[in-house]
């Protein structure tokens, strides 16, 4: 049996007690771990800044601050508002809405939060890897920026999940590290957070599922290989992650089946997803879609295969990174595939990989350089790839002028409607932005509050007769009905059909407000 010391300048076995740290040491350490979260934190603040100057930047956003807003008025979602997905994203709304008040800034501030804690876990993972400070940095900041394209500004799952995921990766790399380098096996303690990170991540989006089976293949396989972690213990390690990944959605289940809900939350939660999954895209739109996604993050994937040529098959601890980014971007196409659609923000998935290699690419490039201006070579790299991701964003913003030049239209939409209804009155918007209804404080008609499941093309992930619906909507004779004329061609007919003809028989029009695309048109009851 072998026995370590902890030994101090005096002679002998047991270490005297040292001076305590100063005041103004601690604090310094203090300020030094605080640095990077808070530069971090900065930077999102800053590139997403762009964001706030609009009410609606994704419609999917309205649809959470609608279920949020009902849950903390005693309604759940999926039953008092149904959707697609999980209750994960309007549960962590409702979280933020009930913290910080019911506003489009609080949505916002949230988003900006999700992507610096991201971005932080992702530098944590870089030097759990064992990557240098500044690549750890760069990447965390790549993430940042990056995320402001592709509809990444809205808070939508693909951001509220990331900081989960990245930092159930983290915790992953670190094992795998510790079983190459040391010979450790992980411990409970590491499985169990990794586990409930993913759990949920998962109770968000279930398009997580990949990106959860590698962070368990990085705490166990590593182990397996260095023969530090036994067959049997792997195998009940197996089963206790696949158990708290699934623990937030059982609990959640559970809350459900306790009101007698357990069917909404089965059908909105997993039999709707698999529904919706069913009408796919053909191929040549996916290649489109994609197509288009590689060419907005031209300059970090160009910078990526700048690291996977130099260290793709190399060995050394940027090899190693290099392979877990390239494996982990992997598990993000799957993720993107999965649902069939490839709509901008599902791309949002590959960021925090991506990240990672675009900034070992950035750091090959440097080292090409003279040692002297090496770092501030990278550091220009680093600088520029990041404000053009931000310039593309803002340029478009700023071209069409809205909330910075011109009225926001979903702003004057609300305003309009607010000054022609009392509160808790109900309207119904028929093909516009659903945050409408939170906006201005009006009471639903129907618990599809979403146009594109009852009116639009998505009605089959619904599984009711959405005609009928429609019919019973109008009558019970909303005090407003919402028209988006630019909106109109995405109508289903059918129900393109009954809206013109109950509007022309029992509505009058009562306004109209500039849109983009067309007029949106305000319909009262004669």
């Amino acid at each position: 049996m072998s026995t370590t010391y902890l030994r101090s300048p005096a002679a002998g076995p047991v270490a005297r007690p040292g001076p305590q740290a100063s005041p103004g040491a601690r604090l310094r350490r203090l300020a030094e771990a605080a640095f990077i979260p808070l530069l971090l934190f900065g930077a999102s603040l800053l590139l997403r800044g762009i964001g706030f100057t609009v009410t609606v930047i994704d419609t999917d956003e309205g649809l959470y601050l609608v279920q949020a807003r009902e849950w903390l008025r005693g309604g759940w979602p999926l039953v008092a508002v149904w959707d697609m997905h999980p209750i994960g994203a309007p549960a962590v709304y409702a979280a933020a809405i009930w913290l910080f008040g019911e506003s489009i800034a609080t949505i916002r501030m949230l988003g900006v939060t999700c992507v610096a804690a991201a971005s932080w876990a992702l530098y944590g993972l870089v030097r759990a890897a064992g990557g240098p400070r500044p690549v750890a940095l760069a990447a965390g900041l790549l993430y940042v920026a990056h995320t402001v394209l592709l509809f990444g500004l809205a808070s939508n799952t693909e951001v509220l999940f990331a900081p989960l995921v990245v930092s159930a990766m983290a915790l992953g790399t670190r094992a795998a590290v510790r079983a190459l380098e040391e010979g450790r096996g992980p411990g409970w303690r590491e499985l169990v957070p990794t586990g409930l990170l993913v759990g949920c991540a998962f109770s968000i989006k279930p398009v997580v599922t990949p990106e959860g089976c590698l962070a368990f293949a990085l705490l166990t396989f590593p182990a397996l290989w260095r023969r530090v972690l036994p067959w049997r213990r792997f195998f009940g390690m197996a089963a206790a992650y696949a158990g708290l990944a699934l623990l937030p959605t059982t609990l959640f289940g559970l809350a459900y089946l306790a009101q007698d809900d357990l069917r909404e939350f089965l059908d909105g939660s997993f039999l709707a997803p698999l529904r919706y999954a069913e009408a796919r895209l053909s191929l040549a739109e996916a290649l489109q879609r994609v197509q288009v996604a590689v060419l907005v993050l031209l300059w970090p994937m160009l910078l990526a295969g700048v690291a996977v040529a130099r260290w793709g098959w190399r060995p050394g601890r940027e090899g190693r990174l290099a392979r877990l980014a390239l494996a982990w971007f992997g598990c993000g196409c799957v993720a993107i595939v999965g649902p069939g659609f490839f709509y901008p923000h599902y791309f949002l998935i590959w960021m925090p990989p991506l990240s990672i290699l675009a900034a070992l690419g950035a750091w090959r490039l440097a080292r090409l350089a003279r040692p002297r201006i090496a770092m501030a070579l990278f550091v220009a790299l680093v600088a520029v790839v990041a404000v053009e991701a931000w310039r593309q964003e803002s340029t478009v913003r700023v071209g069409r002028g809205f909330g910075i030049w011109l009225p926001d239209p979903v702003a004057e939409v609300a305003k309009a409607v607010r000054a022609r209804i009392r509160p808790g009155e109900a309207i119904f918007i028929a093909n516009y932005h659903p945050v409408v209804y939170a906006l201005t404080d009006a009471a639903l008609p129907t618990r599809f509050v979403f146009p594109a499941h009852l009116t639009g093309g998505f009605t089959q992930v619904a599984e009711i007769d959405t005609d009928a619906e429609v019919r019973r909507i109008l009558a019970t004779r909303p005090r407003i009905v919402v028209v988006d004329r630019g909106w109109w061609s995405q109508l289903r007919p059918s129900a393109a059909a009954i809206l013109t003809e109950t509007l022309n028989r029992d509505y009058v029009l009562d306004t109209t407000v500039a849109e983009e695309r067309g007029p949106v048109e305000l319909w009262r009851p004669k």
